[in-house]
């Protein structure tokens, strides 16, 4: 008898230690037709902006607009851009909407109202570069990551040619997904810099100066499956999409996981159920909205991934959220 007591207690506590992975609603579905979802943003009266990396569309690229119930308001097709589209996001300096254009390998500077586009910069390296994710620091400069070059990039809140704030081979993959530095973020004292590393399923850090200045970039932690979009909270703890292993993982500042959020549940009428590769994230209150990339990497003629299967049957491309809150 005791030796079963004694059983079931290490069972309990295994149970007991297992990830409370949270709850993943649906928060939107594209209109029929659009496909992939990939960035994320959040105005400030609530609305979701998400751009498509739709390998099979044509241009111009298509940027959806929801309202903060999900209910779908405009859609806004970017002057002169190509398909793939990739970062979203509201520079707080000024306003401004910026979209990684990756087709034409530019940042744009998008009127969130009509859709009309001007170049805001223009990434040096013609097809070897890689434009990305985008992330500002306190005064309004824009960082720009570069997935192919390994170089972080850096211009002024008005735009212009950029600079090569930080080269490192640290930002370079050699792995799976081939996207080197991705998303990006700086923590609440803006002192480093935080940039997902996909195909090495890592998160660097880069150091940065009180004047700015960019240090030696260090990996911060690993084993994070497809590490995408990312983005830094107010303890300064990093929230990371896996987007190979369909799941957020939440890094404390030691680096350590305290948190894997979500789980894919299959299809349900064609729309993914839970996260699917789960690209990019945003957080506005209380929510973090991700989208649901759901890309078969066959179409790049790449290897067949975990999600190839599950990805080439979606015919209806969503946008999950889930609770803001890492659970005990």
């Amino acid at each position: 008898m005791r030796t079963l007591l004694l059983a079931f207690a290490f069972l309990f506590s295994l149970q007991a230690a297992a990830w409370d992975r949270g709850k993943v609603e649906r928060f939107a579905t594209l209109p029929a037709g659009a496909a992939n979802p990939e960035g994320i943003a959040v105005d400030r009266r609530g609305n979701v902006y998400v751009g498509t990396f739709a390998v099979t569309g044509a241009p111009p690229g298509r940027l959806f607009v929801f309202d903060d119930d999900g209910d779908f308001k405009r859609e806004l097709n970017p002057t002169g851009s190509s398909n793939l589209l990739l970062g979203v996001d509201f520079n707080h300096w000024n306003g401004d909407l910026l979209v990684v254009d990756f087709g034409n390998k530019t940042v744009l500077k998008v009127d969130p109202r009509t859709g009309a586009a001007s170049v805001f910069t223009t990434i040096p390296g013609s097809t070897a570069a890689g434009p990305n994710a985008i992330a500002f620091d306190r005064d309004g400069n824009v960082y720009i990551s570069d997935s192919f070059q390994g170089i972080i990039w850096r211009t002024g809140p008005e735009g212009g040619a950029p600079t090569a704030w930080v080269t490192h081979p640290l930002l370079t993959t050699a792995g799976f997904p081939p996207f080197g530095a991705n998303g990006l973020d700086f923590n609440r004292r803006q002192d480093a810099l935080f940039v997902a590393n996909t195909g090495d399923d890592r998160v660097i850090r880069i150091p940065v100066s009180s004047a700015g200045v960019p240090g030696i970039p260090e990996v911060f932690t690993q084993a994070i499956n497809g590490a995408d979009g990312l983005i830094v909270d107010g303890d300064d703890n990093v929230w990371v999409t896996a987007n190979q292993a369909d799941e957020i993982v939440v890094i404390d500042p030691t680096g350590k996981a305290i948190a894997k959020l979500g789980d894919f549940d299959g299809l349900r009428h064609g729309a993914p159920d839970g996260l699917l590769f789960p690209a990019s994230l945003a957080r506005k209150g209380d929510w973090i909205y991700v989208t649901n990339l759901a890309l078969d990497l066959r179409l790049f003629g790449l290897p067949q991934s975990v999600d190839s299967q599950w990805a080439a049957d979606v015919t209806r491309h969503t946008i999950s959220r889930l609770r803001a809150r890492i659970p005990r």
